[in-house]
């Protein structure tokens, strides 16, 4: 019985404490910013400018992700610059700053982007041609520092045996792979063979249907 008198009176004694608490310190704790608004606002654009930055340096691979060194680039950068986005600041406010800014300057560059065909490809780059006419570019291969193996893994995650299969393959500027077979695929020569079958069918029908009505 001492035991739970004991404890029945801390459990008193602390919904008390939090009941006689103002509820103007808690919203203090969640709302009031620690950093300037301005400052708040600025940190995620120069860090979102200099991310992009330095993606558009180091080449179109790491946004590949080939290999789980380059997943885990990735991966870190996120914790790498977080305290550089958000400061000295974990209230409500600060986060819902720091989002807004980050949303605002993505949607000015898009726009921008968008109007403006020559800064895209001054920002974004052009698509890397890495193998033609079944031919790899060792050239090409080495500014993006990929390797035959790594370039022979996407040729086979594509459908193809080997690099003899493919026509062209490119690398974009947002890290994706485009390859082209020299001949139609299996599925594309079944869906032309079907379109073919159907349009003699339909010449079929036709045919028949003005001999019914002829008789």
């Amino acid at each position: 019985m001492p035991g739970g008198i004991g404890l029945a009176l801390q459990g008193l004694g602390r919904h008390y404490i939090l009941n006689s608490m103002p509820h103007s310190l808690v919203f203090d704790h969640m709302f009031q910013l620690p950093l300037p608004i301005l400052e708040k606002l600025l940190r995620p654009v120069i860090v979102y400018l200099v991310l992009v930055l330095l993606l558009r340096l180091f080449g179109k691979r790491e946004l590949a992700q080939l290999n789980p060194f380059d997943l885990v680039v990735l991966l870190s950068l996120s914790n790498t610059v977080q305290n550089a986005i958000i400061g000295d600041d974990n209230s409500v406010s600060g986060g819902v700053i720091g989002a807004f800014s980050l949303l605002a300057i993505n949607w000015l560059v898009v726009r921008v982007l968008f109007r403006s065909k020559k800064l895209t490809r001054a920002l974004e780059g052009r698509a890397a041609v890495l193998i033609r006419n079944g031919q790899i570019d060792q050239r090409a291969l080495e500014r993006e520092s990929l390797t035959r193996e790594e370039l022979l893994d996407v040729v086979h995650r594509q459908g193809f045996e080997g690099f003899h299969q493919v026509h062209r393959c490119e690398l974009e500027p947002n890290g994706t792979f485009f390859v082209e077979a020299f001949d139609p695929s299996a599925a594309d020569r079944r869906h032309t063979e079907l379109l073919a079958r159907l349009d003699s069918l339909q010449n079929e029908v036709a045919i028949l249907r003005s001999s019914q009505a002829g008789s």
